[in-house]
């Protein structure tokens, strides 16, 4: 099957989950960062990023969306999105797609986006429960790049884990990308950004949800340009609505 099919085919399915059927929950936030050891083709080391995430759990399957807005791009500000339908087999079929840790077995697919390029993802997913983790999935993808860039395959990993210390609430999450090698000088990638976050919105009210913190990327030949790297730690604000 050619990736529009394959892309066609999730982007329908995605459409009428949402037109026929509420989400079975949904979350919308705002997050502001600041760095100042961020490895870039730009303008400087430092860098502020607003980032605008959704995510909603669906009757056959998830969607999970964000977009970065920075200010540190060689031609001013830019925008970064992406957006991450993924359809369930075990909803579908209405079979129980679990073996050991797995909990269910996914069509994954993501759009990368940005200025004037567009890169399209396609493959499997699991969602896995391991203890302690409020969430924890891995996706492998076959990747189609834009315009000379080669084609590459990705494995990303996403997690969540939460914990108290004392009364207080906090939640560690975040995800590892990791790409393969290819021709041309496309350098194998590994980007594994993780966020500490500290939720001081419960004394405002039992329902806020208001984090501080910071983030910690370690970005390892990044645009997968050979001997790329960064170690950043960026101050981190977190509101959910």
């Amino acid at each position: 099957m050619k990736l529009t099919q394959i892309a066609a085919t999730c982007a329908l399915a995605t459409a009428a989950t949402f037109t026929q059927a509420a989400p079975i929950w949904q979350d919308f936030s705002i997050t502001g960062l600041y760095g100042e050891d961020y490895q870039l083709i730009a303008r400087e080391d430092e860098q502020t990023t607003v980032t605008f995430e959704y995510t909603a759990k669906l009757k056959y399957g998830d969607f999970f969306a964000f977009a970065d807005r920075t200010n540190n791009d060689v031609s001013g500000n830019e925008t970064y999105f992406e957006a991450s339908p993924r359809l369930s087999l075990g909803a579908i079929s209405g079979q129980k797609l679990e073996l050991g840790p797995i909990k269910d077995v996914l069509i994954a697919t993501t759009w990368e986006g940005g200025e004037g390029f567009n890169n399209y993802l396609y493959g499997v997913g699991v969602d896995l429960a391991i203890p302690y983790f409020q969430y924890a999935q891995v996706n492998l993808y076959k990747v189609d790049n834009y315009k000379n860039t080669p084609d590459d395959y990705q494995m990303t990993l996403a997690y969540g884990v939460p914990f108290k210390v004392g009364s207080e609430d906090f939640l560690v999450d975040g995800f590892l990308d990791w790409s393969t090698a290819e021709e041309d000088g496309h350098a194998s990638e590994m980007n594994w950004t993780t966020q500490w976050k500290w939720n001081v919105g419960k004394h405002i009210s039992p329902d806020t949800r208001l984090y501080l913190g910071a983030e910690w990327s370690v970005w390892n030949n990044k645009y997968s340009i050979k001997g790329k790297d960064e170690n950043n730690v960026s101050a981190l604000i977190k509101y959910h609505f």
